[in-house]
């Protein structure tokens, strides 16, 4: 990849994060105001055009590389320590979800016994629970089979016949022919991981499509806030690091 699409990878990644700053000011003056089920829905729905959008694009630029989109050099070390096929894991939605029913039920205990009413994630029906379990154990089944096609890529790189290339070069047996094969080898290996990474990215919004589905408008946009701080923290955290320990980004 070019220094130049490089630069613009980072760009347009950073471009990004920007608009999940302006995405999560939106969300909580949703969130505080008195904005009715329609707003937010509206709301939502930009939001999820935004991310479909920006998997679109992220698709057609990974198509020209798409080594750097498993090890971002535009993300903290922190971020690419929990990267999962070049992204968060699906099932970490979820997740979210559950952690935040019980932040709220916990902080929330004392205001119900005073009368104040709960708030929309401590309040997830019993059908709501079901369904999020359902969409959890059927997250888990995809991302587990994608890992798993992953991993036969991973090791098929080092089987013929990129191995059998690398030793004749080594040798001393490597030329014009042989480095047009490898490159073909490469770049047949590159097409195979950019179909996992669409694959992933299409579990990604397809899993948020799901979980917005299954909540109620505002139930959604506070899941949705909390996604983008922890996201947004992430980043800040991971740069600190990163500076702290003297690694350039």
């Amino acid at each position: 990849m070019a220094a130049s699409d490089q630069s613009k990878d980072a760009c347009y990644y950073q471009e990004w994060m920007n608009l999940q700053e302006e995405e999560l000011s939106e969300l909580n003056q949703a969130t505080n105001g008195c904005t009715s089920n329609v707003e937010l829905s509206s709301l939502i729905d930009k939001i999820m055009s935004h991310f479909e959008d920006y998997m679109k694009q992220r698709t057609l630029m990974a198509r020209a590389d798409v080594s750097p989109y498993f090890a971002p050099t535009w993300c903290s070390s922190l971020e690419r320590s929990v990267l999962w096929i070049g992204g968060c894991r699906p099932s970490s939605y979820i997740r979210l979800i559950y952690a935040l029913c019980g932040i709220e039920i916990e902080s929330q205990l004392t205001e119900f016994l005073h009368g104040v009413r709960l708030g929309s994630l401590g309040q997830l029906s019993a059908r709501q629970l079901s369904m999020v379990d359902e969409l959890q154990r059927k997250t888990i089944r995809e991302e587990r089979s994608l890992s798993t096609r992953l991993a036969s890529l991973q090791e098929d790189l080092l089987d013929n016949p990129i191995a059998t290339m690398a030793v004749a070069a080594s040798g001393g047996g490597g030329g014009g022919g042989s480095s047009d094969n490898v490159e073909a080898a490469l770049d047949k290996h590159g097409h195979s991981m950019t179909a996992i990474l669409e694959e992933a990215d299409r579990l990604r919004l397809g899993t948020v499509k799901e979980i917005v589905r299954i909540l109620t408008p505002r139930q959604a946009v506070d899941f949705l806030a909390a996604g983008k701080k922890v996201r947004l923290c992430m980043q800040e955290w991971g740069k600190k690091r990163d500076l702290d320990h003297g690694r350039i980004n």
